[in-house]
């Protein structure tokens, strides 16, 4: 492949410089450009997504190979719906940016193959970003955006957890997923009730027209020593509720009474919630920090909004988190991460175009540089 005879540090170069970012981890495809002015916030140009779950509610999930499939379709388009909306051209691009991981392995080649192709296509580099790490750095993005250091409650997929952040790749974990994460006890409990997929989102829909405190379910870990989060319990208590539920009405748990499964949805949104709220309580008062953020998709529901914005308001601490549009998987993340990473100076953009992808990947196997 060609290569730059050097790496382009650009965080050394006295002008402006455009990031371009694609994210194709799973079942959405982005594509975003952000433009970076010395030492100030890099600025959001443009962003396009395309979502695929109309494609997957068919299945139930997400279909890998479709997934894949569909971003080689989108991330073209996409590209060009980005330049067109912020005025620029590809000669305007000076890094490529992609997420190298984690994520579905075929998704991921997607968008790393088209990123580095375009920058063995126009002599720029590329580099290649943690998708957590995007979501953590999302809230820059938005018209609040934090200062360091600041406690992270990072809800997204599979992904539940707390760390210190002091600054850019400058993570500690304080607690993390023991068995399955927070977006997973809403999409699994979802399915068990039958609403199909994407399952959190209407979980949270019909919670608001629900009694959260209907039926008692566990709130596990909440009482631990530690700070890690377990949800695996907290599903098999939901199926459990639901069955005798059914037995009662002697139907279906599909075919339960609409109040019935709004009681059990917002129930079970209550217990999630009450234990980010009060594990991210306890990281803040064991950090003495002042700061929170909240990043990734369950980042948006509004129950979990209210509640941390009530509590921590009462202990004298902000709470950040990226706009609503940005809490999915977004390609403004990936620019927005790879540009503060460069900004910062602790990693070089690189001119090689050889690459690979890590669909396992923990965000604290990164920290200073991405090897």
């Amino acid at each position: 492949m060609r290569a730059l005879d050097h790496p382009l540090n650009l965080p050394t170069m006295a002008k402006d410089y455009c990031v371009l970012g694609i994210e194709s981890s799973c079942d959405e495809t982005g594509v975003a450009l952000v433009r970076v002015s010395g030492q100030d916030l890099p600025v959001l140009l443009a962003h396009a997504l395309y979502s695929q779950i109309e494609m997957h509610q068919a299945y139930g999930g997400v279909v890998p190979e479709l997934a894949s499939r569909d971003h080689i379709r989108r991330v073209l388009p996409l590209t060009q719906e980005v330049l067109h909306e912020s005025g620029k051209t590809l000669k305007d691009v000076d890094v490529v940016a992609f997420t190298r991981g984690p994520g579905l392995a075929g998704a991921l080649l997607v968008g790393a193959g088209v990123a580095c192709a375009l920058g063995a296509a126009l002599g720029k580099p590329v580099l290649g970003v943690h998708h957590l790490e995007g979501h953590l750095l999302s809230p820059f993005l938005s018209a609040d955006p934090p200062e360091f250091p600041f406690v992270a409650l990072l809800v997204s997929g599979g992904h539940t957890q707390l760390m210190r952040v002091d600054g850019v790749g400058r993570y500690q974990i304080l607690g993390e997923t023991i068995d399955d994460a927070a977006g997973e006890a809403f999409d699994k409990s979802a399915k068990l009730l039958g609403l199909g997929y994407p399952g959190g989102p209407a979980l949270s829909k019909l919670a608001d027209v629900g009694n959260p405190e209907a039926y008692k379910l566990p709130r596990p870990l909440l009482h631990s020593d530690n700070l890690d989060f377990s949800f695996a319990g907290l599903k098999t208590a939901v199926m459990v509720q639901a069955k005798k539920l059914a037995n009662v009405h002697g139907c279906g748990v599909e075919a339960l009474p609409g109040t019935v499964l709004a009681d059990l949805a917002a129930s079970t949104q209550a217990a999630i919630v009450e234990v980010l709220v009060k594990k991210s309580l306890i990281a803040l008062k064991q950090t003495r920090l002042t700061r929170l953020v909240v990043a990734g998709g369950v980042g948006a529901n509004r129950n979990l909004r209210a509640q941390l914005n009530a509590q921590c308001a009462k202990r004298g601490v902000r709470v950040h988190y990226p706009e609503l549009h940005l809490c999915t998987d977004n390609g403004a993340m990936i620019a927005m991460a790879a540009a503060m990473r460069l900004q910062s100076g602790i990693q070089t953009a690189n001119a090689v175009y050889a690459f690979d992808v890590k669909p396992r990947w923990p965000l604290d196997a990164i920290q200073i540089a991405v090897e």
